[in-house]
């Protein structure tokens, strides 16, 4: 049997093309880098996994633009810094390199390039590094009167990116439309503020939170509320105090003016007791007249038995002259009523006193 390189090379032509097409096209597939995207927060480690298929010789990492670290596959790890070192995995499998990046800092952010020398070319990983600031509540303790409507204010300063806020009441988290966040950058940080406002009812723990994607828990500040009971509102007592003290009066009024009028009426004289009362005043100034003291011209001696009509006084009675006589004038046409005259005591001839009384009616 005869062989000819005329006729069979074109295929061996095409053999070798197809062989060389899948040595190429393989190298970059057996090349992986793990995690693609990366965010931790500063001052974390940060490690990537780097798999090579095949027989390679020298790997690089570069991190911001910057050479780090040098694996030979064969040789000692060159390094530029501590804070970064490579390994091999578990068992000592050539095929995967652990990179470690300690401490990582906001100039690392960006991409991490793993190189590996030969047909296998370079992996990119992106790095986030986030950073946290403080959260500060301004306003400190309070205390203030029950329902009066208060407000708290919480500071956060040089975080990165800016943080999510949130407020919680005796551990409760407030709904968000009770606060209102605002945030500014400062630099290559931001600070934010946010304000709260709630009706003070009891007495409360207010705790303001602040928080990134990668912070396990939120760093936060707390104040205490203490509420003041109001005093009680006097005013329906009082009004209804008021009310009934009213309508008491009114009712005493009423009940003065009836008693009032029945006493006037009562008092008021009728017919017969005016002229009770007019008989009473007449008698009683009669009994006053006479009480003021008279002659009395009934006096006369024993044995005298007239007296001279000459002798008469202006009291209507005369005396004899020198005489210790009187006689005492018709009482018919007296007008003098009611008198009483008391006559002097005598004594007769037996020598017995007589006592002697004329009563006038």
């Amino acid at each position: 049997m005869t062989f000819s390189w005329k006729s069979s090379w074109p295929t061996l032509c095409c053999i070798f093309s197809l062989l060389c097409a899948s040595g190429d096209s393989a190298g970059p597939d057996q090349f992986q880098l793990q995690p693609l995207n990366s965010t931790v927060l500063k001052g974390s480690v940060v490690r990537f996994n780097a798999t090579v298929q095949g027989n390679w010789q020298v790997m690089t990492w570069m991190v911001g633009g910057l050479l780090v670290l040098t694996v030979p596959v064969s040789d000692n790890i060159t390094s530029s810094s501590q804070r970064f070192t490579a390994g091999f995995c578990s068992g000592g499998d050539k095929s995967c390199v652990e990179f470690t990046m300690r401490n990582a800092s906001r100039g690392d952010a960006g991409p991490v390039v793993c190189t590996v020398q030969g047909e296998y070319g370079s992996k990119v990983s992106q790095l986030y590094v986030q950073e946290s600031g403080s959260v500060s509540i301004t306003a400190g303790n309070l205390k203030v009167k029950q329902d009066e409507q208060v407000e708290f204010q919480c500071v956060t300063a040089s975080w990165f990116p800016s943080p999510t806020v949130s407020w919680a009441l005796n551990g409760q988290l407030v709904d968000s439309s009770l606060y209102n966040t605002t945030s500014m950058a400062d630099g290559d940080s931001f600070n934010s503020t946010s304000v709260l406002k709630f009706q003070a009812v009891r007495n409360t723990t207010v705790e303001c939170r602040a928080t990134v994607e990668t912070l396990t828990n939120p760093q936060s500040s707390s104040v205490f509320l203490v509420v003041v009971p109001k005093p009680p509102d006097w005013t329906v007592l009082i009004a209804m105090v008021v009310s009934i003290g009213g309508f008491a009066l009114l009712v005493l009024l009423i009940i003065g003016i009836i008693f009032c009028y029945k006493r006037r009426k009562e008092k008021q004289p009728n017919y017969q007791d005016e002229m009770r009362r007019v008989r009473t005043q007449s008698q009683l100034s009669a009994v006053t007249a006479a009480g003021r003291g008279q002659v009395n011209a009934g006096y006369v001696k024993d044995g005298q038995t007239s007296v001279a009509p000459s002798e008469l006084t202006d009291s209507g009675f005369s005396q004899a002259n020198g005489s210790s006589f009187f006689e005492m004038p018709d009482v018919v046409n007296s007008n003098q009523a009611g008198n009483v005259f008391r006559i002097s005591d005598t004594v007769d001839e037996s020598g017995v006193k007589k006592h002697r009384h004329a009563t006038i009616v």
